[in-house]
C-alpha cells in the first residue's frame, strides 16, 4: 500500500495510520462556538465493539503492509472492549438482538427465510445506494426507553437560547407547535409562541426544530434534526405545495392528494428519463429500477404498501406507465399491459367505507424485458379475491365495479340478451343502499372496459360468455325460497330470477331449483336427498354465486396472461410490481380482514428485513463500528399467525375439521392457547384482538369456520358440469380436477383458504427475495378523502407503523455503499500512482481512500467489505471517470496511429494484389473472348455476307426496274406523239371542209406557200409512218423484255406493295386533285369556229397526270407554215408551252416516284415523307396557276387569227388522209 513512491509514506498509509487518526479525532477538543449538534459520532448504550478490537488476533501491520500473524492486542483496545460490554449491559433495553444466540435458537422455521437462514448466506459484493445526506447532518442524540431519539438538552439548551432557535412542543390537543426558549428553570422551560404568549412546558418534551432553509427538503435525510414533529412539518409543507412525493432514504413516500396534480404526463417522463428533474417521484424510482436491471442484469421489484385508500393502485398504474414509455412507447405489448388495469379494477376493485376504489385482491405484475430494454411480455399473479363481497355488503359499500358498469353501460342488444335490469333491482347490489360513486360514470367505465377487452384480444364470444356469468350471479341473488313443510324446509321459487339464471347458465330450471333446495348425503355408493332449511338454502345459493364469480375472475386473469405471454425474446430480466390490499381496521373485522392484515404483516417483515435487519446484521458480522438503531420488529406477530401447532392459522385449520365446531368454540380455543403471546388480546364472546405493526385490530370470529373451508357442494358441481354453456363446465372441471374423489366434495376442499393463502404468501416472498427491492410507502393524509386536509395523528401513526424514521436513521448513520475489498481494488486500484504498489486488496483499498483525501469518518473497513457513507462512491466514480477519459484519450490517439499505419500497409498490399488479380482477370477474359469470337466468326461472317448480298439484290432490282420504267415511259411518249400528229391531220382536213362563208380569205402567194408546205408535210408524214413502223417493232421487243422484267420483279413488287400503300393513297389523291384542276382550267367550246389548238390543248391536258407514261408531241414537228408574223408567233408560243408542260410533267414524275417507292431523297437529316409531299404539292399548284394563265393567253391569240378556205381544204385533206 502506498500514497507515493517513497517507502516512508508507504508505511504511513496502512490501516494503523487510519486508526490513529480516528483516535486523535475522538480525543480532540470541540470548538466552543460550534453548534452542539455537530460532534463526532457518540458512544451509545447500543454501540457495537469497534473495528479496532474486532480485528482477528493474527492481524499484523508492518512496513510492507497488512499481514496476518501473531501479535498481542493493544491494551487500549482491551479497555475499549471491556467498556463497550459494560455499557451494553448497563443500558440494555428490550429490542431485536440480531445474530444473537437467543434469536437463532428461537428462529421460526415456518418462514420463507428459514432456508436461507439455515444456510447462513452472506452476500459479498457491491451494494450502492447513494441517496444524499452527509455526516455533518448528524446531531448529538441519545436513546431513551422505547427506542425514541431525543436531543441532549443539558448540552444544547444554552446554545438554543443564545441563538434563539426554534423548538417543537406538543399542545394539549396533540398538535405540534413551534416557538423559542426564553429561559429554563430546573426541568421546566419557558417558550415564547409566535403570537407573543409565553407558556411553561417540560424541558423533556421539547424537540429541536430545523432551520427554515431546510423546510420542504426532498429527502428526510437532509434534515438537521430528525424527530417526529420535524418530519410531520416537512411533509405538510410539501403537501400544501402539491409536492406529494418525498424520500426517506431508499424509501419513496407518497401522500394521496385526493385530486389531480400536474405531476404526470409525457413531459415529466422525458424529464426523469433524461435526468433533468431530480425531485422525488414515482417516475424517478421506476427509472432507477429500470436502469439497475439493464446495467446489472438483476431482477427488480417495486413493493407498494400502505393502508386502504392511500393510493397504491394509482401508484402502480403510474409505475407501469413510466416503464411502458421508457421501454418502447404506447403501442403493442406496452399498451396491452396498461389496459389490464381497467379490467382488473372492474372485476377486482370495489367501494369500501374508506376508499372508493379499493383493491379487494392482491396482484403481482411481472413485466419482462428483452436485451434491448423493450417489454417482451408480462405475467399477472393474484392473491385472495374477497368473494364474500359478491353476496354480502356493508352499509355505504358497493360490490365489484363490473356489476354496476354492466347494468349502466351495456348496449340495448346485450341487455335484452341477458335480460338485464337496473342495479337497484338486484338484491346483491341494493342491500347496501349505495349504487353510485360521486364523480364516477359507470357507463363510460363500461365502454373503457370493452375497449380494454378488445385490445387484449379477448374475442367477442368470450366477452359475451363472461357477461352472461355476471348476469347469472345477479339473477341468482334474486332467487327466493318458500317454506314447504312444518320442518322449515324450503324450495326455490320458479320465478323470473330462477328462469333467467338457468337460461344464462345453460341448465334446466328444474335442475337449478333441485340443486339449490336439496343436499345429497352419501352412504357408500348410495345417496339420500335431504331438503334444506331457509338458512342452508341461502348459503347454498350464495356459495354458487361466489364460486362462479371467483372462477370467472381466475379465468379472466388466465386469458390476460395468454395475451401478454412472454415470447422467445425473454431474457430473464424483469421488474415486478406488487400492489396488494392495505392494512384494514373496521368496526367489524371478519375473516377477509384477518387474511389481509396477515399479508401486510408479512410485507412489513420483508421491508424490515431489507432496510433494517440485513444492513445492521451485516455491519455486526463484518466488524463495522456501528451504533444500532432500534425498530419495531413484527416477528412476534408473524409467529402468532404462522407457528405450528399453536398459531392462528393452524388452530383455525384444526377447528375447521371438527364437525361440531362453532365460531365460539374457535374463539375459546384461541384464548386458551394464545393468551401468553404478547401480540394476542382476548376479548369477550367470539372476538379476539391482534396487536399488528399498524395497530390493534379486533376480529369477530363469526363466519371464520365457514369461510376458511369455503365449501362447494357436490350437487352444485354436478349442476355446472351439466350446463350447455362452456364456462360453467370449465369451472366445474377445474373443481373436479382438484380432488381425486368427487364424493368428498360434499365435505370440504383439499386445502383451506387460510393455508392456501399462507403458501401463496411464502411463494411471493421467495420470489421477491430473488429481486432487488424498491419500496413505496403510500400515506393516507385524512380519512374523509378530502384534498388539502392534513391529519397529523393519522400520518404519524402510519409513519410509525412502517418504520420510516428508523429507515432514515439507518440511512443517515449507515454506510449504504458497500464493496468487497477485491472488487474495490480492481475497480479503483489503477488510480494509484507509482510502480511499487502492493498487491494486497485491503492495502490498495485504504491507499485509494487516502489518496483522494476521504476522511476516516466517511468509511469503515470490514473483514470482507469496505463501507462508505453516502456520496463517497460518487466522488470516487467521478475521479475514476476523469482518469479513464484521459487514458481513453491517449489510447485513442495511439490506437488511431497504429490503425492508420496498419491501414496504409494493408492498402498498399491490397493495391498490389488487386493489380495482379485484375490483370490476370483481364487476360483471362481476353483469351476467352478470342476463343469465343474465333468460334463464331465464320457464322457471323456468313450471316453478314448474306445480308449484304440480299441488300445489294434489292437495290439492283430497284435500279433495274427504275431504268425499265423510264424506257417504257419514253416509248409511250413517242407513241403518243405519233397519235397526236394523226389527230392534228384530221383536224386540218375538217377545217378544209368548212363552208365558204366561214373560211378566211387568203392571199394567192400565201396559198401557194401553204400548198407547198402541205406537199412537204405529206412527204414527211410518209417518212414518219415508216419510222412509226420501226418504232412499233422496237416497242414489241421492249414489251417482250418488259414481260421478262415484270416476271422477275413481281415478287419484289408484292413485298413493296404494303409499304407503298399509304403513299399511293396520298399520291392518288394528289393526282385526282391535279386532274380535276386541269379539267376545270380547260376552256369549253367557243361559239365561233373551233381552233385546232383548242382540241389539242384539251387532249393534252386531259391525258396528262403525274403518273402518265407516254408524252404527246404537238406541232413542234409541224412546219411553221402559218401566214403572217402573228401566226408564226402564236405557233411558237404554243410549241413552247407544250415543251414546258412536258418538262414539268417529267420533273414532277421524277419527284413523285421516290415517294411512291418509299425512297425519298432526303436533303437533311430531319426531312420526312409528309413534309416532302407537301412541298411537292405546293410547287405543283404554283406552276399550275402560272401555266393556266399563259395557256389562256395563247388560246386568245389563236382565236384572233383568221382561217382561209384553202386552209380548210388542206386540213380536210389532211384529215381524210389521216383517216
Amino acid at each position: 500500500m502506498m500514497l507515493s513512491a517513497s517507502p516512508t509514506s508507504l508505511a504511513k498509509s496502512s490501516l494503523e495510520e487510519m486508526l490513529e487518526s480516528l483516535r486523535r479525532r475522538d480525543e480532540g477538543e470541540k470548538p466552543k462556538d460550534l453548534p452542539p449538534a455537530l460532534p463526532a459520532r457518540p458512544t451509545s448504550k447500543a454501540r457495537l465493539p469497534s473495528c479496532r478490537r474486532s480485528l482477528p488476533p493474527d492481524f499484523k501491520v508492518d512496513g510492507n503492509g497488512i499481514k496476518f500473524g501473531e501479535v498481542s492486542a493493544v491494551p487500549s483496545e482491551v479497555r475499549a472492549r471491556a467498556e463497550g460490554k459494560r455499557k451494553e449491559e448497563q443500558f440494555r433495553v428490550r429490542r431485536s438482538s440480531f445474530g444473537s444466540k437467543k434469536m437463532r435458537k428461537e428462529l421460526n422455521l415456518d418462514s420463507p427465510y428459514s432456508a436461507e437462514a439455515a444456510e447462513g448466506k452472506n452476500g459479498v459484493g457491491m451494494e450502492v445506494a447513494d441517496d444524499g445526506g452527509t455526516e455533518e447532518n448528524l446531531f448529538k442524540i441519545a436513546e431513551k426507553k422505547g427506542g425514541e431519539l431525543e436531543w441532549d438538552v443539558n448540552d444544547n439548551i444554552g446554545y438554543f437560547i443564545k441563538k434563539k432557535l426554534r423548538v417543537w412542543y406538543q399542545l394539549p390537543n396533540g398538535q405540534w407547535d413551534s416557538g423559542t426558549i426564553k429561559s429554563t428553570s430546573g426541568e421546566e422551560s419557558y417558550v415564547s409562541l409566535a403570537n407573543g404568549n409565553v407558556i411553561r412546558v417540560s424541558t423533556g418534551d421539547l424537540f429541536p426544530a430545523n432551520p427554515e432553509i431546510l423546510e420542504g427538503a426532498d429527502d428526510l435525510i437532509e434534515l438537521s434534526y430528525l424527530n417526529e414533529p420535524s418530519v410531520l412539518h416537512n411533509l405538510k409543507y410539501r403537501y400544501t405545495q402539491d409536492m406529494i412525493y418525498s424520500k426517506a432514504g431508499p424509501v419513496l413516500i407518497a401522500l394521496n392528494p385526493f385530486k389531480h396534480v400536474q405531476l404526470y404526463g409525457n413531459d415529466f417522463v422525458t424529464a426523469y428519463r433524461q435526468k433533468t428533474n431530480d425531485s422525488p417521484h414515482v417516475y424517478a424510482l421506476a427509472d432507477t429500477a429500470y436502469n439497475e436491471m439493464m446495467k446489472g442484469g438483476v431482477n427488480q421489484s417495486i413493493i407498494i404498501s400502505g393502508e386502504s385508500g392511500a393510493g397504491k393502485t394509482e401508484t402502480a398504474k403510474l409505475t407501469m406507465q413510466y416503464l411502458a414509455a421508457v421501454s418502447g412507447g404506447s403501442g403493442g405489448i406496452e399498451h396491452e399491459i396498461l389496459q389490464t388495469s381497467y379490467i382488473l379494477e372492474a372485476f377486482g376493485n370495489a367501494k369500501t367505507s374508506r376508499n372508493d376504489n379499493s383493491s379487494r385482491f392482491g396482484k403481482l405484475i411481472e413485466i419482462h424485458f428483452s436485451k434491448l430494454g423493450k417489454i417482451s411480455g408480462a405475467k399477472i399473479q393474484t392473491f385472495l379475491l374477497e368473494k364474500s363481497r359478491v353476496v354480502q355488503l356493508s352499509i355505504s359499500e358497493r360490490s365489484y365495479h363490473v356489476f354496476y358498469q354492466l347494468c349502466a353501460g351495456a348496449p340495448a342488444s346485450l341487455k335484452e340478451k341477458l335480460n338485464l335490469m337496473t342495479a337497484k333491482e338486484y338484491m346483491y347490489l341494493n342491500q347496501s343502499d349505495c349504487l353510485v360513486i360521486n364523480g364516477v360514470d359507470d357507463a363510460k367505465k363500461f365502454n373503457k372496459l370493452m375497449e380494454a377487452l378488445d385490445i387484449l384480444q379477448i374475442c367477442k364470444e368470450d366477452q359475451e360468455h363472461a357477461f352472461a356469468m355476471l348476469a347469472a350471479v345477479l339473477w341468482l341473488g334474486n332467487i327466493s325460497f318458500q317454506v314447504i313443510d312444518n320442518e322449515n324446509h324450503v324450495e326455490a321459487l320458479a320465478d323470473e330470477a330462477a328462469s333467467s339464471a338457468a337460461k344464462l347458465l345453460g341448465c334446466g330450471i328444474h335442475e337449478l331449483i333441485v340443486a339449490l333446495s336439496t343436499h345429497k348425503i352419501w352412504a357408500g355408493k348410495d345417496s339420500i336427498a335431504k331438503k334444506l332449511t331457509m338458512q342452508q338454502a341461502i348459503k347454498m345459493r350464495d356459495a354458487l354465486a361466489k364460486f362462479i364469480y371467483a372462477s370467472l375472475f381466475d379465468w379472466l386473469v388466465k386469458q390476460i396472461n395468454k395475451s401478454l405471454e412472454v415470447g422467445k425474446s425473454c431474457t430473464g430480466r424483469s421488474i415486478s410490481i406488487l400492489d396488494i390490499y392495505g392494512f384494514e381496521s373496521f368496526k367489524k373485522n371478519s375473516f377477509e380482514q384477518f387474511c389481509i392484515n396477515y399479508a401486510n404483516e408479512r410485507l412489513q417483515q420483508h421491508f424490515n428485513r431489507h432496510l433494517l435487519k440485513l444492513a445492521q446484521e451485516e455491519y455486526e458480522l463484518d466488524g463495522v463500528d456501528w451504533t444500532k438503531v432500534d425498530f419495531e420488529d413484527n416477528q412476534d406477530c408473524l409467529d402468532l399467525f404462522e407457528k405450528k401447532p399453536l398459531g392462528l392459522l393452524s388452530l383455525l385449520d384444526e377447528e375447521s375439521k371438527f364437525p361440531n365446531a362453532t365460531d365460539l368454540t374457535f374463539a375459546n380455543k384461541l384464548k386458551q392457547h394464545l393468551n401468553a403471546n404478547p401480540c394476542f388480546k382476548s376479548d369477550r364472546g367470539r372476538a379476539f384482538g391482534v396487536r399488528h405493526y399498524a395497530g390493534e385490530v379486533l376480529y369477530d370470529t363469526n363466519g371464520f369456520l365457514e369461510k376458511n373451508p369455503d365449501p362447494m357442494q357436490f350437487e352444485l358441481v354436478q349442476l355446472l358440469s351439466s350446463c350447455s354453456c362452456e364456462l360453467p363446465r370449465l369451472f366445474a372441471s377445474k373443481m373436479l380436477n382438484q380432488s381425486s374423489k368427487p364424493i368428498s366434495l360434499s365435505d370440504a376442499p383439499k386445502q383451506s383458504v387460510g393455508l392456501k393463502f399462507k403458501s401463496q404468501l411464502f411463494k411471493l416472498m421467495n420470489q421477491l427475495e430473488n429481486t432487488a427491492p424498491h419500496f413505496i410507502r403510500c400515506i393516507m393524509p385524512n380519512t374523509k378523502q378530502l384534498p388539502g386536509k392534513y391529519e397529523e395523528d393519522l400520518i404519524l401513526q402510519q409513519l410509525r407503523c412502517c418504520g420510516i424514521l428508523e429507515v432514515v436513521r439507518i440511512s443517515r448513520c449507515g454506510y449504504p455503499s458497500r464493496m468487497a475489498h477485491q472488487e474495490f481494488a480492481e475497480r479503483y486500484g489503477f488510480l494509484l500512482l507509482g510502480s511499487n504498489v502492493v498487491q494486497d486488496p485491503l492495502s490498495i483499498s485504504v491507499a485509494v481512500l487516502q489518496r483522494f483525501n476521504i476522511l476516516p469518518e466517511m468509511y469503515q473497513v470490514g473483514y470482507t467489505k469496505l463501507y462508505l457513507r453516502t456520496g463517497q462512491i460518487g466522488a470516487l466514480e467521478d475521479k475514476r471517470k476523469q482518469v479513464l477519459q484521459g487514458i481513453i484519450g491517449v489510447q485513442k490517439y495511439f490506437r488511431g496511429n497504429q490503425i492508420r499505419c496498419h491501414f496504409h500497409e494493408l492498402k498498399e498490399g491490397a493495391t498490389k494484389i488487386q493489380s495482379f488479380i485484375r490483370g490476370e482477370n483481364i487476360r483471362r477474359k481476353h483469351a476467352i473472348g478470342v476463343e469465343r469470337w474465333t468460334a463464331i466468326a465464320p457464322q457471323v461472317l456468313d450471316e453478314q455476307l448474306k445480308a449484304v448480298t440480299f441488300l445489294q439484290s434489292v437495290i439492283r432490282g430497284w435500279l433495274a426496274q427504275k431504268h425499265f420504267n423510264n424506257m417504257c415511259n419514253s416509248e409511250k411518249s413517242n407513241i403518243e406523239s405519233v397519235k397526236s400528229k394523226r389527230k392534228s391531220g384530221r383536224k386540218i382536213s375538217e377545217v378544209k371542209d368548212l363552208p365558204q362563208e366561214q373560211q378566211i380569205q387568203v392571199l394567192p402567194s400565201v396559198w401557194a406557200e401553204l400548198q407547198r408546205r402541205v406537199v412537204q408535210a405529206e412527204t414527211t408524214l410518209g417518212q414518219k409512218e415508216e419510222e412509226n413502223k420501226g418504232l412499233q417493232k422496237q416497242l414489241r421487243q421492249y414489251q417482250a423484255r418488259w414481260s421478262e422484267y415484270e416476271a422477275r420483279m413481281k415478287s419484289m413488287e408484292e413485298m413493296w406493295q404494303k409499304q407503298m400503300s399509304s403513299l399511293q393513297v396520298s399520291l392518288t389523291a394528289a393526282r385526282k386533285s391535279l386532274h380535276a384542276d386541269n379539267a376545270a382550267g380547260q376552256p369549253g367550246k367557243i361559239d365561233g369556229p373551233t381552233s385546232p389548238y383548242d382540241s389539242e390543248g384539251a387532249t393534252s391536258l386531259e391525258s396528262r397526270t403525274p403518273g402518265g407514261s407516254t408524252p404527246i408531241k404537238f406541232a413542234s414537228d409541224v412546219p411553221d407554215a402559218w401566214p403572217g408574223r402573228e401566226t408564226n408567233g402564236t405557233l411558237t408560243a404554243v410549241s413552247h408551252l407544250v415543251k414546258e408542260f412536258e418538262q414539268q410533267r417529267q420533273a414532277f414524275e421524277d419527284d413523285a416516284k421516290p415517294l411512291i417507292k418509299g425512297k425519298i431523297i432526303q436533303q437533311s437529316s430531319h426531312t420526312n415523307p409528309n413534309e416532302e409531299l407537301r412541298r411537292l404539292k405546293l410547287k405543283f399548284e404554283t406552276w399550275k396557276k402560272d401555266y393556266k394563265v399563259r395557256l389562256r393567253e395563247a388560246k386568245a391569240r389563236l382565236h384572233k387569227v383568221g382561217h382561209s378556205e384553202g386552209r380548210r381544204k388542206w386540213w380536210g385533206m389532211l384529215s381524210s388522209k389521216a383517216t
